[in-house]
C-alpha cells in the first residue's frame, strides 16, 4: 500500500464483522482485503463484493492493512464507505 494516509483520512469500517454488514447495506464504495487473511472470510467477502459490484483491493498482509488503516493490529479486511 503507497497512500497510507487514505485509508487513516476515509471514514472507513475495519473488521470482517463490520466490512460484511457495509457491503450488505450498501455503504461500501471499496474493500481492502488482506491476502494472508483467513480463506473462509476473505471468500466470503470477495463473493459478496462481486455480487454488490464493490471494488476490491488486495493488500499483501493483515498487518500492513491494519496499518494503513491506522490501527496497531492486523485486519483481515475494511471497506471505505460512500461518502
Amino acid at each position: 500500500m503507497t497512500d497510507d494516509r487514505g485509508l487513516q483520512d476515509a471514514q472507513v469500517k475495519i473488521g470482517t464483522k463490520q466490512t460484511v454488514k457495509a457491503v450488505e447495506l450498501g455503504q461500501a464504495a471499496e474493500v481492502y482485503v488482506a491476502e494472508d487473511g483467513d480463506q473462509r472470510l476473505t471468500s466470503r467477502i470477495v463473493m459478496l463484493c462481486n455480487k454488490q459490484g464493490v471494488k476490491i483491493t488486495y493488500v499483501d498482509t493483515m498487518l500492513n492493512l491494519g496499518k494503513a488503516c491506522g490501527i496497531e493490529v492486523g485486519a483481515a479486511m475494511a471497506a471505505v464507505l460512500k461518502q
